[in-house]
C-alpha cells in the first residue's frame, strides 16, 4: 500500500533549503516528492497529514567506529550492528582496522551490508596497527578501503612520510589521530578544575596538542590528511590558526557532555580522547559550526557486559550506541545552541561524506535511504546493538525516528501507538 504524507517539513539535499512539501511512499521505498507525489497518489493510497515537527530527511553517516569481533563477537556483530544502525536512521557506517583479524590486507576487507546500508572499511597504514612497516596501500585501496587508517593509535611521524613518499594512497583520506598516550600521564579525564575536584586521574591537553602540531605541519604536504577526534579547545585553536586545515571529526559525546556535567556515577568518563571539561566542549560546538571541524563520529567502541563490570580504570575506554546520537545532538545543538536543521545535517551526514570521499547524501525517488523524525516525540529504542557501554539513560530522551527506508518493512512509530 502507498503512503501519501503532506506537510513534512523536507530536507531534501545539501544544496536545497528546508521546505513543506508532500511525500509518496511505498513500502520502505520514497517514490516521490511534492507534485509529482501528489500525482502518484491513487484510490489505494493512505493520506495523511504529517505533525507539525516531522521531518524527512537524507539518512545519516559515521566515519569512523569499531567492530573488532563481526561473526561472534559478545560486545557487537555485522548483524546487531546493521541492526542498531537502521534503526538510528545511519546509512553508511566506516569500521576502523582494528579488530581481532586487523584488516591489514585486502582479504580482510570481506565485510559488507545488504543494500540499503552501506558499509565502508579503513585499510590499515602499518601491518597490524604496530606502526614498524607499511601495510600494503595499493592493494587494501584497490580492495576497495576508504581511506587508510591505524584508528586512535598514532603512527610514527617517520612512518607517514614514508607513506607519502611511497603514494600509494594520495587520492585517499588518511586518518590520524592528535593522540599521544605516552603524554596522558595514565590519565582518563582532561586536565581542569572541575576533574580535579572528582579526583579522577588527569590528561594533559599537551598529549593532544603536541601530536597535533607535528600533524599539521605535515599537512602542508598531505591535503588528504584527516584528523581523528578532536577534543580540546587548544586543540581548535591550534587548528583554526594552521596556514594548512586538514578536516577533522568530532565525537559525538564530546559535543553532549563534560566532565563538570557528567553524573560521577555514570557512563562515559571512560573514551579516547579524554573527556574534556565545558570549555573544550563550547569550542568544539563552535567550531563545528565554522566548519573547523567537518564531521560528527560515532566512534561506537562496545563493550561487552563482562568487560563492562570491570573497574573503570582497567576498561577499554569507549561509548557504544547510534540511536541515542540523533535525540541527544537535536537537543545539545537545535534546541540549546540554535542550529538550523541544515546546520546539524551538515554535521551529522553531509560533513562526514566528505570526510570519507563520498558523494552528499540527498533524498531521491526510487531511494530507501531515508529517514523520518519527531523531535517532539518521547524516544523509544529497538532492538539494536548488543553493547553494555551506551552510555545515556534512554528514557530521558526525547525525539523519535517515526519510520526509515533502511528497514524493511519500515516501522511506522505513529501507527503503533
Amino acid at each position: 500500500m502507498k503512503r501519501l504524507l503532506r506537510g513534512l517539513q523536507v530536507l531534501e539535499a545539501v544544496d536545497r533549503p528546508l521546505q513543506r512539501r508532500s511525500a509518496l511512499f511505498e513500502g520502505p521505498v520514497l517514490l516521490a516528492l511534492d507534485g509529482e507525489a501528489e500525482a502518484g497518489a491513487d484510490q489505494n493510497t493512505r493520506i495523511e497529514l504529517a505533525e507539525e515537527p516531522w521531518l524527512l530527511a537524507p539518512v545519516l553517516v559515521d566515519p569512523h567506529s569499531h567492530l573488532e569481533d563481526p561473526d561472534s563477537g559478545t560486545a557487537e556483530t555485522l548483524a546487531s550492528l546493521a541492526n542498531e544502525c537502521a534503526a538510528a536512521g545511519y546509512g553508511t557506517v566506516a569500521l576502523l582496522p582494528r579488530a581481532r583479524s586487523w584488516r591489514d590486507r585486502p582479504e580482510s576487507l570481506g565485510l559488507a551490508w545488504p543494500a540499503p546500508l552501506c558499509l565502508k572499511l579503513w585499510g590499515s597504514l602499518s601491518r597490524g596497527g604496530q606502526g614498524e612497516a607499511l601495510a600494503p596501500h595499493g592493494d587494501l585501496l584497490g580492495a576497495g578501503a576508504v581511506g587508510l587508517s591505524d584508528g586512535e593509535l598514532l603512527p610514527p611521524l617517520a612512518l607517514l612520510e614514508r607513506s607519502l613518499l611511497v603514494g600509494e594512497g594520495n587520492q585517499h583520506p588518511l586518518l590520524v589521530a592528535p593522540l599521544d598516550p605516552a603524554l596522558t600521564q595514565a590519565g582518563f579525564v582532561r586536565e581542569g578544575v572541575e576533574a580535579l575536584r572528582l579526583g579522577w586521574p588527569l590528561d594533559p591537553a599537551v598529549s593532544e596538542s603536541l601530536p597535533l602540531r607535528s600533524l599539521l605541519a605535515l599537512a602542508e604536504l598531505a591535503p588528504q590528511l584527516r584528523l581523528l577526534n578532536l577534543s580540546t579547545a587548544a586543540g581548535v585553536a591550534l587548528l583554526a590558526a594552521a596556514p594548512a586545515r586538514p578536516q577533522a571529526s568530532v565525537c559525538w559525546w564530546h559535543l553532549s557532555t563534560d566532565n563538570a556535567s557528567l553524573d560521577p556515577l555514570g557512563e562515559g568518563w571512560r573514551v579516547s580522547p579524554s573527556l574534556g571539561g565545558p570549555s573544550d566542549r563550547l569550542a568544539l560546538v563552535r567550531a563545528l559550526r565554522q566548519g573547523l571541524l567537518t564531521a560528527v563520529a560515532v566512534h561506537h567502541t562496545p563493550l561487552d557486559r563482562e568487560e563492562q563490570l570491570l573497574p573503570l580504570d582497567q576498561r577499554r575506554p569507549g561509548v557504544a550506541g547510534y540511536q541515542a546520537l540523533l535525540p541527544c545532538l537535536w537537543q545539545a545543538l537545535v534546541e540549546n545552541e540554535g542550529w538550523s536543521v541544515a546546520e546539524l545535517w551538515q554535521a551529522l551526514s553531509w560533513g562526514p561524506s566528505k570526510f570519507l570521499g563520498l558523494e552528499p547524501e540527498r533524498l531521491q525517488p526510487g531511494s530507501r535511504r531515508w529517514l523520518l523524525w519527531d523531535p517532539s516525540r518521547p524516544f523509544a529504542a529497538q532492538a539494536g546493538t548488543l553493547a553494555a557501554n551506551c552510555p545515556l539513560p534512554l528514557d530521558s530522551l526525547r525525539g523519535q525516528l517515526l519510520a526509515t527506508g533502511l528497514q524493511a518493512p519500515p516501522l511506522w512509530r505513529w501507527d503503533q501507538g
